[in-house]
């Protein structure tokens, strides 16, 4: 027998990860074309990165603490409904299983088997797997999901932001815009690579919408600096 490592193990810290870079790298790129747009200076320009920079990652971590937490609550709600159910009515809780695996296309009696065996173990445990569809594999994990997400943010937006310490601010804008879309095809690549997607699939995707975000904010910021 040989070990098999399925994909989805990584799907809790990799959305995270791949969410927390690619807002990195599109939110502070705009703000960085934005603000460059509007002809102000580089220390203005820097600024405004690094403040983006530590806005996002603080409003990502706790986004993602929040609503990961709340998907936490619910699981913990439905477990300890399930808990209940099991104590007070287990033959009704025994033949709800049943049903579950005579659907997946198990013959009755065996599935009662399997299903008396199970809960035999661990009846709950086999309830929240296999009715709830709570596993370790999906169980929420906030703190995981926040810090992830904070760290990869930060990273993200170190990208652009380094550009500015090193284009002359002539070309800042152009040049922090093909930047970061070289950066968004990379993560992009990577994320599939990782999730076991096609790459040109998720590269194209993640192009197209950074350099929609940071044409429109490059746009605005124009419009504004010209009025101001």
């Amino acid at each position: 027998m040989h070990p098999e490592k399925h994909l989805v193990s990584r799907i809790g810290w990799m959305r995270a990860a791949v969410l927390g870079a690619n807002d990195g790298i599109i939110s502070t790129a705009s703000i960085i074309v934005g603000v460059a747009a509007a002809a102000t200076n580089q220390n203005s320009v820097l600024i405004a990165g690094i403040a983006g920079l530590v806005a996002g990652a603080m409003s990502m971590a706790a986004g993602e603490y929040v609503s990961v937490s709340s998907q936490s609550d619910t699981e913990r709600a439905d477990l300890a409904l399930e808990r209940k159910e099991l104590k007070e009515n287990p033959a009704f809780e025994l033949k709800e299983l049943t049903q579950i695996y005579v659907k997946r296309g198990v013959s009755k009696a065996l599935a009662r088997q399997v299903a008396k065996q199970l809960m035999a173990k661990d009846a709950l445990a086999a309830h929240a797997r296999d009715e709830l569809g709570i596993s370790e594999i999906t169980t929420a994990r906030p703190v995981q999901a926040a810090l992830t997400s904070a760290a990869s943010f930060s990273i993200g937006a170190a990208m652009p932001l380094l550009m500015v310490f090193v284009s002359p601010t002539s070309i800042l804008v152009p040049t922090v815009f093909a930047a970061s879309l070289g950066f968004l095809a990379l993560l992009g690549a990577i994320g599939a690579k990782a999730g076991g997607a096609r790459i040109l699939r998720a590269t194209v995707r993640v192009t197209f919408w950074g350099a929609l975000a940071m044409a429109i904010t490059a746009g605005i910021g124009k419009m504004v600096g010209a009025v101001v």
